[in-house]
Parts: structure tokens; sequence; C-alpha cells
């Protein structure tokens, strides 16, 4: 288990940041659109046979996490241990899971899995909106993205959660809006099951693909919107 980070060049966000995303995020969101851009072909077969969520769905919360730290804005991500009880074993992904009802909104489920995963407490953590739900048919799940900022200025300090968190990823934000940091690989997904062409980020030599990286575009095109808006 650690903590590891991958430099990148340095990029200007409008300051205050934080104010302006959530201005961003305020705005229409791009949706389905955005995240289908990183979804495999398997993925859009699926999804296209399931409309809408079947009544049994369960609910998840995940946080995407920034901080400021060494001049840029980092992304915090988790990679999951080894777990064949796990569809998601050994992926990165963001901190989150079950919606429980002691949780009593999303929004707390997501921090208190960022608590549990991270070691951050929620008090920490300033909320600055929400991105689309996405629907994981593998796993039965619709999954609620909130954003969220660590607004007191002091070290992240994480701690992975043991059993739970192999290792903890902090990469800059402008590395994801770097387009070479966007490639196309095939993905194992069982001794016979191949997935061909998956879209996925580059980070650290790891793959971001699935759900995760669906979540995540939509942010990318909510920052280049804003950006372009603030040009």
């Amino acid at each position: 288990m650690g903590l590891t980070t991958s430099l990148s060049p340095a990029m200007s966000f409008p300051e205050p940041f934080p104010d302006h995303l959530a201005t961003c995020l305020a705005r229409p969101l791009p949706g389905p659109s955005a995240q289908y851009k990183m979804a495999s072909l398997r993925r859009l077969e699926e999804l296209g046979l399931q409309a809408a969520p079947p009544p049994n769905v369960k609910l998840a919360a995940v946080l995407l996490l920034l901080f400021f730290q060494e001049k840029n804005w980092h992304l915090t991500l988790i990679q999951r241990t080894v777990n064949p009880q796990d569809r998601h074993s050994g992926q990165i992904s963001f901190p989150g899971g079950r919606y429980e009802p002691t949780d009593e909104t999303l929004a707390n489920a997501a921090l208190r899995e960022a608590h549990e995963e991270l070691g951050v407490r929620p008090e920490r953590v300033q909320l600055l909106g929400r991105l689309t739900e996405l629907y994981v048919p593998i796993s039965n799940f619709v999954v609620h993205p909130f954003v969220g900022v660590l607004h007191d200025g002091q070290p992240p300090d994480f701690t992975p959660q043991p059993g739970e968190v192999a290792t903890i990823l902090v990469p800059p934000l402008a590395l994801f809006l770097d387009k070479n940091t966007r490639k196309m690989t095939d993905i194992n997904i069982s001794e016979t099951i191949v997935l061909k062409n998956v879209p996925y980020f580059e980070v650290e030599e790891r793959v971001l693909w699935g759900a995760t990286a669906m979540i995540l575009n939509e942010l990318l095109e909510v920052l280049r919107a804003g950006l372009e808006k603030s040009a």
C-alpha cells in the first residue's frame, strides 16, 4: 500500500478554482454524451439493451476529490486490492461505495466512503456539485458522482484502507486534459472474454477504464467548457 503521484506540466486553472468549478457544475451537464466516449463497445451494447436500470438496482456514490499541492490541482484515485469476490478487483476507481440507509443522503455516502478508504474526514471536504449518475450493469449499481475539494489547505495525509485499497494515486488534474493520456487497448475481463479497443486513461502506466473513465470524462468536458468560457 502507499501513495504515488504522476508528474505533469503545471496548468493554470481560473482562480479561485473551486468557485469556478462549482459554477461549471451548476450549468447543464453533458451527461451520457460525455460518458459514452470512454465506454467499451460491450458497455454501449449493454446500455442499448438496458435503457433503464431494473427495479432492484442498488445505489452507490463516489467522490472525485481534488486538492492543491506543489502548484498543481490533483485528482485522488484508488487502486482496489485484488479480491476474487470483487467484480472490480484490482481496478482504478474513485473512492466510494454502496449507499446505506444510515447515510441519509448520497452525498453523505460519498463522504463516508472517502473517509473509510482514504482516511479523509468529511469536514475537510467542500462539495462543489455533482455529475450525471451512471448505471453499471455488471454490478447493478447506479453510481452518483460528487465533486469536492480539500478546503483547509492542509496536506492530504491519506491513509489507504487495509484490505480494500492497494494504493492511492494523486495525478495532476491537467494530466487528463492532455490528449496523449487517452488511449485504446484490449482488456481481459475473464479467462475467455477479451474486450477489444477499449478507451482508457493512462495513469502511471496503469489502465483507468470502465465506469471510472466514463465519469471522469464528463468532469473533463465540464472543465474544458469552463476554460473556453473564461478564455
